[in-house]
């Protein structure tokens, strides 16, 4: 194995729909229905959200689609550079609540 994900992984998803028809067939009605039915979020909010998201966990399969949606959506580079700005300052200030979460063991351990 050269990598742990990479995109001929996609092959492998006929595998999780047989595996797992009905849970598949509601996720994918789950998604339909947050992304693709009109709220008061419009939709290519939804895909800076959905973009935001998919970079602090990490799914390059869901930067990737979400991205292009948000493309297609008539984004400019400068809101997608945003987005990535905001995410990397949301994620730098999670480590920090966690650092006081170390913090308070270091705090804590008998010494």
């Amino acid at each position: 194995m050269k990598q742990y994900s990479e995109p001929s992984d996609k092959q492998f998803t006929n595998d999780i729909i047989k595996g797992s028809p009905k849970q598949v067939e509601a996720w994918l009605s789950f998604d339909e229905e947050i992304h693709n039915v009109e709220s008061a979020i419009p939709s290519k909010y939804k895909e800076l959200i959905s973009i935001a998201v998919a970079l602090t966990t990490q799914c390059p399969y869901c930067i990737e689609v979400h991205t292009k949606k948000a493309v297609e959506m008539g984004i400019s580079q400068q809101e997608l550079t945003e987005t990535i700005m905001i995410t990397a300052a949301l994620r730098s200030g999670a480590a920090m609540g966690y650092g006081l979460l170390s913090m308070k063991f270091f705090k804590n351990i008998e010494k």
